[in-house]
């Protein structure tokens, strides 16, 4: 029997927004299957079994808690530590890659949608172990059997004999199943929020008379932001708090409470968590601290709070925490303990630090951002941001997302739910820590390379967030997206009342890159219609210092009419004490009539700050003291809209793969290394990529002069020699390599040239000369986090030097193949730049995304250098001159078909 697999002991939300454990069978688990069974209604025994039933005999309760983890695999759901839902597979003798399931759900948890997760399960289990295609006897009455597979978005086939139908499908993903699975996780995951963020009452567990400490500020707090509902303060001793009656313990509250906040020492809180899930509390909010966050015995105590939380079906916000609000005026919740309620508006915001979260409140409250609900995360046992992204994806009241992250729970899942939810909705993030990850020491030019900031950077990238470097440029390009249209375009005009702001703003919006374009002679002459003969009608428009509130709004006017910009700044530096405020109530005027249809930004430059107008009624214009952090709000919001623009691409699958061949080679490699795996040797590494379609040149390894030279008569024409040694990591360096050998005699030298390099030589890789061509790099490492990132860059032997590389999360879209050969500068060699020949582009995008899939299909890869890649002539293809691949076992590697399952809270480990 295989080892039992814990990491697939994981925690799921179901569509009523409750929560099971679903985990593997184990054999420990005979008592509480029998007792599942006799807990079942005869009817639901009679769909299972398919005959009246009344116990299970000793063995086949044997039988069925006894399975093998491969052929025979099954998963339980656990609620309240009973079993209520099992789904299993039993592969067939005739046909080992179909397997038999078969599910049955106690009845009182039938309709929640247990069903679904684990079909879901199974079949994310048996793809990794060879199974491609399930089938399963269902009776032709068990309609809700039926439905669970009709609804899950596989493709069926159906047949029906004597009353018992025959379903069949295959374990793969289709668009459809995945589109099921991303709307059960969204319905799910938003309606177990629901309570945290509207519920009918709450309790203060911990309230506090003394108005200087956490639990008096919270409770005070709620009380302050006129809660819609009863809030019930819980202390041991005091019979009122705030002239509030109080109770000893959330049991003795006669009323319901839908959500606690908990503000007690660490080592009451497990007891406190005990009386919530009697008491039935939909969800809690734990303010206290010493948890994951203070060490080893922290964290064993924040792993018990969570197994509580998750066996009564609560949600949990925390712990160490400052709390959250939701500034709807139907709940009015402000529940946490700081001191500012920010004004309502259309921004969610999620910040894992609390002392920052109450600076973020206190700033938006200064910028006039509105909020519509705010959550300090603290340590992220349970609720974390990517269940807070499936929240606000259909919250009505939110439409900008703001994320301060100093860590990532599942970076995977995180990347597939912002990139879907990014195209309806901007997220802006500040991610910390960019200094301080550096880059890692390794042993390939691709890990030399790649570094945690990296793969932050590709992530967001891919996934079309928004990234700033500080909190006010979050605040300063926030302040545009909650208040202005997305702009259509990369073209700006600028209207100021004096030169200089007009030059700055034509800089920094350049260095954006943004475009002032010309303005034709027909939009000048409008614009000079209502200027004096001195102003420029050129972009930056200069209405010079005389141009008043007229001016002002006419000249606004015709550029927000204009089909020749796309966005608009406006500047204005006030020259006399009088005139500022008439002014100000031109622009916003203005804004107003055209709000909604053309982004319009302003630049204030007083040190009194910009009027309270242009945040009032229906102006909503963002506004800033100068004109750089304009030109970077505005510039961002331009490179969202044009990741929004884009198609997403598809992922592109291959015929001519032999997948079998290349994971037959890897495996016959490790099993000559030792436990914790190695580079694969030249001929391995060909193997690999030759399985999967990738063009490499002819070679083979001599291990003396007379070998050498055959080979290199066998090959024909001029080849490359190249030392085999551990300690030539890099050859070019250690004078490892000999190109353009012509000749027996030639070649004859070149091998002892190149052992003699070394102390250490075992051979010689003979290859061919590939002349001509660019010289690229095609490569892959494993972040611990992100998983497998693939890097595209120039090649040879300066890509270390120059570093012009561009990094994206695997698997990679066609989209994502093309873009990454687009952003690196050097590619520009590619197009033909200053009459430099042309490379065949389209074949080097399909040698990366023929990479992506092998990385993707073989978890035992480690680290990969393709370099060089000579990118022949249009036409001529490419051809992989040197191929370095480091292999290690399966355990502990990167494997996406457990890593990204959806509607997962944490995994139990």
């Amino acid at each position: 029997m295989a080892e039992y697999p814990a990491e697939y002991d994981i925690d799921v939300v179901l569509k009523d927004g409750g929560v099971v454990e679903i985990r593997p069978i184990r054999p420990d688990d005979a008592d509480e299957e029998l007792a599942f069974f006799r807990r079942l209604d005869p009817d639901t025994v009679y769909q299972r079994f398919f005959r009246v039933k009344s116990d299970l005999t000793p063995e086949e309760i044997e039988y069925f808690t006894n399975v093998d983890y491969h052929d025979r695999m099954a998963f339980v759901a656990v609620h309240e530590d009973r079993i209520v839902a099992v789904g299993r597979y039993d592969r067939l003798e005739s046909d080992p890659e179909v397997a038999e399931v078969a599910f049955v759900v106690e009845d009182e948890h039938q309709g929640r949608g247990i069903g679904s997760q684990l079909l879901q399960h199974l079949t994310n289990y048996a793809r990794s172990h060879d199974v491609s295609a399930f089938r399963a006897f269902v009776l032709a009455d068990n309609h809700g059997m039926l439905r669970m597979f009709r609804n899950s978005g596989y493709r069926l086939t159906r047949e029906l004999t004597e009353g018992v139908y025959s379903v069949e499908f295959p374990t793969e993903p289709s668009d459809e199943s995945r589109a099921v699975e991303q709307e059960h996780e969204k319905r799910a995951v938003a309606a177990s929020m629901m309570p945290l963020f509207y519920p009918a009452s709450v309790a203060v567990i911990g309230a506090s008379r003394n108005p200087r400490s956490i639990g008096g500020r919270l409770f005070a707090n709620l009380l302050r932001g006129r809660f819609t509902g009863p809030v019930f303060p819980v202390h041991p001793q005091a019979g009122v708090v705030n002239s509030v009656k109080a109770y000893p313990s959330v049991l003795d509250i006669p009323d319901p409470v839908d959500v606690a906040f908990v503000v007690v020492p660490a080592r009451l809180v497990l007891q406190v968590v005990d009386e919530c899930a009697e008491k039935g509390v939909k969800g809690l909010v734990v303010i206290s601290a010493g948890f994951g966050e203070t060490g080893d015995e922290g964290r064993e105590l924040e792993e018990q709070l969570v197994r509580k939380v998750r066996s009564a079906g609560m949600r949990m916000v925390g712990p160490n925490c400052m709390g959250l609000l939701n500034t709807d005026a139907k709940v009015s919740l402000d529940g946490q303990f700081g001191p500012v309620f920010p004004p309502a508006g259309n921004v969610a915001m999620s910040s894992q630090s609390g002392a920052l979260g109450i600076a973020i409140l206190d700033y938006a409250r200064q910028l006039e951002i509105g909020i519509s609900t705010f959550v300090s995360v603290g340590n992220k046992a349970d609720v974390s941001g990517n269940d807070l992204l499936l929240y606000w994806e259909e919250d009505p009241n939110t439409d900008v997302i703001l994320l301060y992250l100093e860590d990532f729970g599942n970076p995977r899942r995180f990347g597939r739910l912002a990139r879907r939810i990014s195209h309806r909705k901007p997220i802006v993030a500040v991610k910390s820590g960019r200094s301080s990850a550096g880059a890692r020491a390794a042993s390939s030019h691709t890990g030399s390379l790649a570094s945690l900031d990296v793969a932050v950077d590709a992530l967001f990238g891919q996934a079309g967030v928004i990234r700033t470097e500080t909190l006010e440029e979050l605040f300063e390009v926030t302040s545009l997206l909650a208040n202005q249209p997305i702009p259509d375009g990369r073209r700006v005009a600028v209207l100021t009342n004096a030169g200089g702001p007009g030059i700055l703003a034509a800089d920094a919006l350049e260095s954006r890159g943004l475009e002032l374009p010309e303005l034709s002679d027909e939009l000048r002459a409008r614009l000079g219609e209502h200027l004096a003969a001195e102003a420029s009608t050129r972009n930056p428009v200069d209405m010079i210092a005389s141009a008043g509130p007229a001016a002002y709004r006419a000249c606004l006017d015709v550029l927000l009419q204009s089909d020749e910009v796309d966005a608009v700044i406006v500047i204005y530096i006030p020259t006399a004490p009088e005139g500022s405020d008439d002014i100000a109530a031109a622009i916003a005027g203005v804004a107003a009539e055209h709000a909604g249809k053309k982004t319009l930004l302003s630049v204030y430059m007083s040190s009194a700050g910009a009027p309270e107008v242009f945040g009032a009624g229906e102006a909503r214009v963002p506004t800033y003291p100068f004109p750089e952090p304009a030109a970077y709000a505005l510039g961002a919001a331009a490179d969202y809209g044009e990741w929004r623009r884009m198609p997403e691409g598809d992922l592109v699958t291959f015929d001519d793969l032999r997948v079998d061949e290349a994971k037959a080679a890897v495996a016959s490699a490790l099993a000559e290394m030792d436990g914790d795996g190695g580079w694969l040797e030249p001929e391995e590494a060909d193997a690999v990529l030759r399985a999967y379609g990738l063009p490499v040149v002819e070679s083979g390894v001599a291990t003396d002069e007379d070998g050498a030279a055959a080979l290199a008569a066998k090959i024909g024409g001029p080849v490359v020699v190249k030392v085999i040694a551990p300690s030539a990591v890099h050859k070019s360096d250690v004078g490892g390599v000999v190109l353009d050998v012509r000749g027996e005699q030639a070649v004859r030298a070149a091998y002892r040239q190149v052992m003699a390099a070394v102390p250490d030589g075992e051979g010689a890789l003979i290859q061919e000369f590939v002349p001509g061509g660019h010289e690229v790099l095609v490569g892959m490492t494993e972040d611990p986090n992100f998983g497998p990132l693939v890097v595209f860059g120039l090649g040879g032997i300066f890509v270390e030097l120059i570093g012009d590389v561009a990094f994206r999360i695997n698997p990679l879209t066609d989209l994502d193949a093309a873009r990454m050969i687009d952003e690196v500068k050097s590619a520009k060699l590619l197009r033909g730049y200053r009459g430099e020949p042309s490379g065949d582009v389209e074949a080097l995008q399909e040698v990366i995304l023929r990479v992506s899939a092998m990385v993707e299909a073989l978890p035992q890869i480690a680290e990969m250098d393709l370099n060089p890649v000579k990118v022949l002539p249009p036409g001529e293809g490419v051809r992989v001159v040197d191929a370095r691949i480091k292999v290690r076992p399966t355990e502990g590697a990167w494997l996406p078909s457990r890593k990204d399952l959806p509607a997962v809270i944490r995994a139990h480990r």
